[in-house]
């Protein structure tokens, strides 16, 4: 089993601390986690290091697309648009066809004439600009074919459509099978390992010094180049150094509503335009997606809060279309993430641009910001290039457009024998689908549990769409090393369920804490904590401001300090 267990977060400690390494990086967001990928089929020797769990920040708590951004050829900002599609068609062929896949929408047209023509011109130039890549083109729908697609929409809120197909991916997942990627790889990964202090040299940077979260534990960690990829949290990072950056990132706070699939029908997704940005409704299995705003934000970074002004504003919006309006007991679930824009001259977090920047404001360390999800590649690729011209020795060039993650591989010939997995193991054929659509080729492992075992074939109470296999297999061999990082990350049960995980979370801590040796005692205050943690979401989302609902918020205890 090629994982991120336990004992390989030891190991990964243990070398950190006792070698040098080419490159350390700081961050397990996609953009780490894609660095310490790329860094590592490069040929050199890569540690991963991250405060919290793998994806814990934005890059769990975005819209799920992987999309070029049709509002940004409206800025004129073709290059970000052209090289997003390019990344976009890698990921759904080759990269992670079973984290990915395409998705319909329809954009509704209130005018009858020019806006066709206007909007049109820009779906065919979206289209053109990924002529190679096997989605459907757009199609231009009347009035009643659109509302044959989505019933749900007012007959006065169109007079016509265009229909047109981006990509999804569950992005923590995706950041995870990264991280995991670059493990199998041989680099050295570690969540929950904090970075409080750089190290120095006269002037260059030569590591970090790191407290080991978990065991309550400082060691430092050598290296010839850092990586600081740690998003909205760069500028903190940056301060380490004491030097000023080259480049300051701002933070723009987004929330989505999740509300269950019956109450919109429709078999299409929405992107509907507001009066400050646009609106997506994303299909999303069993639930819709409703999202996002886009709002400056300055307070806690680790848990941006969702306020009730930011719910009715989506609810509103959203209403002014629906034929049937979602009301606040429809809404499921709500995840507040945060943006790292590069800060410009723009008051409004909605201009700033979403290129990313890498600088290396001192010897032996390289700083990348900016960007957005669909692009991390890229922006792992220029900022391993820039690592490189500090190593004193010839580097090959980039390989990770052409480097499947952990799952891809063989993974289309997998889903045509789906049928024959589903008798072999006794599971519905719906089961394993969605098990694929998780694990792709992976699954086996996952049904090798199952085998060893058939009571964890049965589904997790309070959460039927995730079987109790799947929570020994996330503490086993994914990385998760709390009860929040499972129920939040490696499945979605916290905004998929109405009581957000609270009835599945003792069930989910008592298969985790067998494999992670657990007391009755620390499963018990897993539990709490989780508990404790959705009580002050629901607080925090019945205030009517940042300032309150960040209060409300930062009530819970943090789940990190939990010593085991």
């Amino acid at each position: 089993m090629t994982n991120l267990s336990p004992a390989h977060r030891d190991a990964a400690l243990s070398a950190l601390a006792a070698t040098e390494v080419d490159v350390l990086v700081i961050g397990g967001g996609v953009v780490g986690a894609g660095c310490a990928l790329d860094a590592v089929t490069r040929g050199l020797t890569v540690g991963l290091v991250e405060a919290r769990d793998f994806a814990s920040g934005t890059s769990s708590r975005s819209s799920k697309l992987i999309h070029g951004g049709l509002r940004y050829l409206e800025m004129l900002d073709f290059g970000l648009v052209r090289e997003a599609l390019r990344e976009r068609g890698l990921i759904l062929q080759r990269l992670a066809p079973h984290l990915a896949r395409p998705v319909r929408f329809l954009y509704p047209l209130k005018h009858r004439g020019w806006e066709r023509l206007y909007a049109g011109a820009g779906v065919t130039l979206y289209d053109a600009m990924a002529a190679s890549q096997a989605l459907p083109r757009h199609r231009h729908l009347s009035r009643r074919g659109a509302l044959r697609a989505c019933p749900a929409l007012r007959k006065d809120a169109l007079v016509g459509a265009l229909q047109y197909y981006d990509g999804q991916l569950d992005d923590a997942r995706h950041t995870m099978f990264l991280a995991r990627t670059a493990a199998a790889y041989g680099a050295h990964v570690a969540s929950r390992t904090e970075v409080v202090g750089i190290l120095r040299e006269g002037e260059r940077v030569t590591g970090v010094r790191v407290h080991d979260l978990e065991h309550d534990r400082t060691f430092e960690i050598r290296a010839q180049q850092v990586i600081n990829a740690t998003g909205v949290w760069t500028d903190d990072t940056q301060s380490l150094v004491g030097e000023r950056g080259q480049f300051n990132v701002r933070a723009s706070k987004g929330i989505h509503l999740v509300v269950p699939r019956d109450r919109i029908q429709s078999s299409t997704g929405l992107i509907l335009r507001t009066t400050s940005s646009v609106l997506f409704v994303i299909p999303w299995g069993r639930h819709w997606i409703v999202g996002t705003t886009d709002t400056d934000w300055n307070l806690d970074k680790a848990h941006p809060a969702a306020s009730s002004k930011d719910i009715d504003y989506l609810l509103t919006e959203v209403n002014k279309v629906l034929s049937r309006p979602l009301e606040r007991a429809d809404v499921q679930g709500v995840f507040a993430g945060l943006r790292p824009l590069l800060s410009g001259e723009s008051e409004s977090t909605s201009q700033l641009s979403r290129e990313h920047s890498v600088g290396s404001p001192v010897p032996g360390l390289v700083v990348v910001g900016g960007g957005k999800y669909t692009t991390y590649r890229v922006m792992a690729r220029d900022a391993v290039d820039a690592a490189v011209h500090g190593l004193a020795r010839t580097v090959p060039p980039c390989v990770t457009d052409r480097v499947p993650l952990l799952g891809a591989e063989g993974y289309p010939a997998l889903w045509n024998r789906r049928g024959i997995l589903a008798t072999q193991s006794g599971l519905h054929v719906a089961r394993i689908e969605h098990l694929l659509g998780r694990y792709g080729t992976l699954i086996t492992e996952v049904l090798d549990l199952i085998r060893d075992e058939p009571d964890l074939g049965r589904p997790i109470k309070g959460a039927e769409d995730y079987l109790r296999a799947e929570f020994v297999y996330a503490a086993a061999a994914e990385g998760a090393r709390h009860l929040v990082d499972v129920l939040a990350r490696r499945t979605r049960i916290s905004i998929e369920t109405f009581d957000r995980g609270v009835v599945a979370a003792p069930d989910a801590a008592e298969l985790m804490g067998r494999v992670l040796g657990w007391t009755p005692e620390q499963r018990d205050r897993e539990v709490e904590n989780y508990r404790l943690r959705v009580e002050a979401e629901r607080a925090s989302q019945e205030q009517q401001d940042d300032e309150t609902a960040d209060a409300a918020r930062l009530g819970a205890p943090d789940v990190v300090p939990l010593r085991l």
